[in-house]
């Protein structure tokens, strides 16, 4: 016991002592001056004062933490000699450069999130544009990568070997794992792409739906029938894709009609404009572009002719059809024309 309180009182551990409790001393107080900071902050006009305190905070109170302790340690004789291994400088520069790229991450996301808009709105050059779009997508990895590249050269450990062994694992992960990687590169082409976004109603082989999320490896639609799909990314950069909301979200909708060839072409036509001014009268189409008929091909039973209206919305396109066929079958019966559908004449000849 005796021994015991000798080696604590050892002017080696009195002065880690010292160094930890001043380390603590100054986290606790960093900490109120960035209470304090935030205050201020959120009393200015620009947010680039806040986000830096956010993003160096905790970081940095985390790093004087580390180093208190490094340093209390360092100094101390608590720690017996075989394992004076672990106070090698080169972990400590390891746990900063994981702390730095904890600060470098949270700075660019935060200033992502806080000027993404500006950004968009005050860049009127596509490349730039897709470019940006690119890095948010990636900055991620981007810098995960650079970080383990210092991390190794810290450690000194030569890469060369990795690489060649990570080309082996790359030939045997490209089977096993190529669609997943597949899928996280599609996403980053989609951000940079943009092809269509959330809240767009497209269509992509037999789904129709709205994109509810855009994920880094799959997109989300929720179909007409209220369906959620999950659509890898490498489906949607390979295949082609329908978006009903670009350019705008107005629609052209066609109806095809066919009448007998007996038929009044110029009353076909009159009736089908009639017909277009009630959708238009009722608010389901509108007025510009014009409604418009064309008769179109002299058919095998039939005179083909496609009435074309447009749609202010393209949610209302079936809704468009289901009116424009009911009236085109009640006007065309109180009118005597005849819609003509498939049939064959069999003659049998006597024996």
């Amino acid at each position: 016991m005796a021994s015991t309180i000798h080696d604590f009182m050892d002017p080696a551990n009195v002065h880690a002592l010292i160094i930890f409790i001043s380390g603590m001393t100054c986290v606790l107080l960093i900490t109120l001056i960035g209470k304090y900071l935030k205050k201020i902050g959120k009393k200015t006009e620009t947010a680039i004062d806040d986000i830096i305190v956010s993003s160096i905070g905790k970081p940095l109170i985390f790093s004087l933490c580390i180093a208190t302790g490094y340093y209390s340690l360092f100094i101390s004789t608590i720690i017996p000699t075989e394992y004076k291994w672990i106070l090698d400088s080169k972990y400590l520069m390891v746990i900063f450069t994981i702390i730095g790229t904890w600060i470098v991450w949270s700075f660019i996301r935060s200033v992502g999130k806080e000027y993404e808009e500006r950004i968009i709105h005050s860049t009127s050059n596509t490349a730039a544009l897709k470019l940006y779009h690119f890095f948010r997508a990636t900055y991620t990895y981007i810098i995960c990568i650079l970080s383990f590249l210092i991390i190794l050269e810290i450690l000194d450990i030569d890469i060369t070997p990795l690489l060649a062994t990570g080309g082996i694992i790359a030939v045997a992960a490209s089977f096993a794992g190529k669609e997943i990687l597949g899928n996280f590169f599609s996403g980053a082409v989609l951000a940079a792409d943009q092809p269509f976004k959330a809240g767009d109603r497209i269509e992509v082989q037999d789904y129709l739906g709205d994109v509810i999320a855009i994920g880094p490896r799959s997109t989300r639609i929720k179909t007409l029938d209220s369906q959620l799909v999950t659509v890898p990314n490498s489906i949607l950069t390979n295949d082609i894709v329908v978006n009903y909301a670009e350019p705008d979200i107005q629609m052209k909708v066609r109806v095809n009609i066919g009448v007998s060839y007996g038929s009044d072409i110029d009353r076909v036509r009159a009736i089908l404009l009639e017909i277009a001014s009630e959708a238009i009268d009722i608010g389901i189409c509108i007025k510009e572009p014009a409604p418009s008929v064309y008769f179109l091909e002299f058919g095998a039973s039939s005179l083909n002719f496609q009435l074309i209206v447009w749609t202010q919305f393209y949610s209302m396109a079936w809704d468009v059809q289901d009116f424009v066929n009911v009236r085109i079958f009640k006007k065309f019966k109180e009118e005597g024309i005849e819609i003509p559908f498939p049939q064959m004449d069999v003659h049998m000849k006597p024996l």
